[in-house]
């Protein structure tokens, strides 16, 4: 090629790389949108009694160190936290304080990611068992098995016919506010060991045989959750494996949920600040958020 001919060509596509190299200098970033995040639950979600307190819902003994905000932290979610203490299934549809509105209000069309830990608080399940078996492990100094000989299969037969349909339906309300969203409900993380432990009496006063029994419910229970989230199109967040072994029965740094005596949250027999972060983390690594 001659001389003056090679020139135009060299000087034609120098031209043109440094136009396409302007071209992509030039042309904006592509933002990637924060996911909208609804947090919705009862005090397992909201962390009652881990400090510091949201002071926006009071009622709600919600924390700012729940997993929700663990979560919303991590991946940098916009996030509407409506979670609340003592809420029940009927909470998602009802208001459940005056001036409260129904928590599934906070799920809309534009919702991305829902999380949820609901059930333990329909028919009390947690806190009439707890009591129950607290109060007859006290009067029976720890020996034998009294609250499942009193009790039996009660606590059992009110989450089949009660909780098992009212999850199914508190599920069914959040997936028709937002039918595109990922919704991940989280089980229950141990309270007990699988057997008893002597030595933890004096802060969970529940009799040798009936240790087991308590944790034989919260597996019926959490098995009851995983139905519904399966049956509604929710992702399921099981806790049996990771959270063995971080009991209430487990010393300081170790235990996920506190004691019913001598333990370091205002609400007993919840997760400390530690269990809420170690929920928020295995949440993250099922949904691959993070």
């Amino acid at each position: 090629m001659p001389l003056p001919a090679l020139r135009r060509v060299l000087t034609t596509a120098s031209a043109a790389v440094g136009a396409l190299a302007l071209g992509l200098t030039a042309a904006p970033a592509q933002a990637t949108a924060p996911l909208e995040y609804a947090a919705l639950g009862d005090s397992y979600s909201a962390a009652s009694g881990v400090l510091p307190a949201d002071l926006t819902s009071p009622l709600c003994l919600r924390s700012t160190a729940n997993y929700p905000h663990v979560i919303a932290a991590r991946t940098a979610a916009r996030l509407t936290d409506v979670t609340c203490g003592a809420a029940q299934t009927k909470d998602f549809t009802e208001a459940q304080y005056p001036g409260t509105a129904p928590q599934a209000d906070a799920v809309t069309a534009d919702t991305d990611l829902v999380t949820l830990t609901i059930g333990g608080n329909d028919n009390g399940t947690f806190v009439n068992a707890m009591i129950a078996c607290g109060t007859e492990g006290v009067l029976g100094g720890g020996k034998g098995s009294p609250c499942k000989d009193k009790y039996g299969s009660s606590f059992d037969d009110a989450i089949d016919t009660h909780t098992s349909p009212a999850l199914r339906s508190a599920l069914r309300s959040v997936r028709a506010k937002a039918p595109h969203a990922r919704v991940a409900v989280l089980g229950y993380p141990w309270i007990t060991p699988a057997e008893a432990d002597p030595s933890c009496f004096a802060r969970l006063p529940i009799a040798e045989g009936d240790v087991p029994y308590l944790h034989a419910l919260q597996a019926h229970l959490n098995s009851v959750v995983r139905s519904a989230a399966e049956e509604t199109g929710a992702t399921y967040v099981d806790f049996a494996e990771v959270s063995a072994g971080h009991d209430a029965c487990q010393a300081v740094g170790t235990r996920w949920i506190e004691p019913l005596l001598f333990g370091l949250n205002i609400v007993p027999v919840h997760p400390n600040a530690l269990g809420e972060r170690r929920m928020a983390e295995r949440t993250m690594s099922v949904l691959g958020l993070g």
